[in-house]
């Protein structure tokens, strides 16, 4: 039996699900979960021993392929001196000096160690800035797993969000509105009926969590513009894109400036780091100086802050970012025209490392329309590749990812085992 297979079944009696985070159960596509072993640039290689080329990258994280060299030694390095303090470092100042230098919005920075944790207490502290109860989040985008946060629409458009979760008690989660991404028009209409009560929009400036959906420019300058006229204070979420989009995040690609910006995944290198940060006089409020408390004991972790600040060196490399870039164009025009010779009903798009693959005949730009797209055939996609050796993103709802450490010969691959893919598909 599949050594897959036998995890699997382990896992399944000690871990709720058999998993640790839900994607990875494969419940979307069916079958039965990957578990890996090793990972060596953009290769990955199972507990069976089968090889695969890889766009997950961690969801994310290795921007510079698994297992680099440079971020390997800088890890060994600091674990020689301890594992973790509790108390301040040098290196958890480095980071900090250096997201402030690379991050448009950023005056003063926060570590943590989770994007959720970022995204939790960025929301605290803009209530207590604001001295407002209200957070408006965008359907489709996800900002991690705290209560607040996981909340779908109401019935109407300005109608209270409602639990999306078991244990989520509606006490919290009619504390939240959540809104249609890219829609210029419902952006006005609740600014003009509740503006003066929100505390705070939280939005992926890029969604990398219902599939990629790009902004229109229109809306994240209206969206600014309203938060501006109104005293909301506005949170770009860059969990996901920051210093994978652009070297100063979706911000400094769009030229929008949010009032604070959480941060994580490559920030971290592939250790759990994350951040939030922004205007000093938000930022203030924070203790040990402010009312509003945010605490953790492993925050600025000097292990992980290694790993980041190693990775953070080499994204900053001449033309790092213009050679990411054309490497995930490469991937998605590939995947596209290949599909197109075939008649398939298929869309891709990419920004920086991220890219979006969809079955339907043009990328979306809303949650409606990605629902639209063919689940179905994605599926049969995922797992006609899997089996040729390439691992994509076990959802049809979830973005893909480039490092720079795939090939040229490695999209190649990739391209010619999806001509194969999409003649099944007819």
């Amino acid at each position: 039996m599949s050594q897959n297979k036998t995890l699997f079944e382990r896992s399944q009696k000690v871990i709720p699900g058999g998993v640790n985070s839900p994607v990875r159960a494969f419940k979307s596509v069916g079958g039965t979960p990957i578990f890996f072993k090793k990972g060596l640039g953009s290769k990955l290689w199972d507990e069976d021993g089968c090889e695969y080329i890889e766009y997950i990258n961690s969801w994310g994280p290795m921007i510079l392929g698994h297992a680099h060299p440079q971020v390997l030694k800088a890890v060994q390095e600091a674990s020689f001196d301890s594992l973790s303090f509790g108390a301040p470092t040098k290196r958890e100042l480095e980071m900090a000096e250096l997201l402030v230098k690379l991050v448009p919005s950023i005056e003063q920075v926060r570590l943590v160690s989770s994007g959720t944790e970022a995204t939790m207490s960025a929301i605290r502290v803009a209530r207590g800035f604001t001295k407002r109860d209200t957070l408006v989040k965008f359907e489709g985008c996800y900002h991690g797993h705290a209560d607040a946060l996981l909340v779908k629409a109401g019935s109407g458009l300005l109608t209270f969000g409602e639990p999306s979760s078991a244990g989520v008690p509606e006490d919290v989660a009619k504390h939240t509105l959540t809104l249609p991404y890219n829609d210029i028009d419902a952006l006005k209409t609740l600014f003009k009926e509740k503006g003066d009560t929100i505390a705070t929009v939280i939005i992926e400036p890029v969604v990398g969590n219902m599939n990629l959906i790009i902004p229109h420019m229109e809306f994240l300058k209206t969206l600014r513009e309203l938060c501006t006229k109104h005293g909301a204070v506005l949170i770009f979420d860059e969990v996901m894109t920051g210093f994978r989009v652009h070297l100063g995040g979706a911000q400094a690609l769009y030229g929008i400036t949010p009032d604070l910006t959480t941060l994580g995944k490559v920030i971290g290198g592939g250790l759990p780091v994350g951040a939030f940060g922004g205007r000093r006089d938000i930022m203030q409020c924070l203790a040990p100086i402010g009312a509003v408390y945010q605490a953790g004991t492993l925050s600025g972790n000097p292990v992980a802050v290694a790993a980041g600040l190693a990775t953070l060196k080499l994204v900053q490399a001449p033309n790092f970012y213009e050679e990411l870039t054309k490497k995930t164009k490469s991937l998605v025009d590939g995947l596209t025209k290949a599909a197109h010779d075939l008649d398939v009903k298929f869309s891709a798009q990419s920004v920086g490392g991220m890219f979006g693959m969809y079955f339907s005949e043009k990328a979306p730009t809303s949650f409606d329309e990605i629902m639209q797209s063919n689940k179905e055939q994605f599926n049969q996609f995922f797992h006609h590749m899997l089996s040729s050796g390439f691992y994509f993103g076990p959802s049809a709802f979830e973005a893909g990812f480039v490092s720079i450490s795939h090939t040229d010969q490695d999209i190649h691959q990739t391209i010619e085992a999806a001509k194969k893919a999409f003649k099944v598909l007819k």
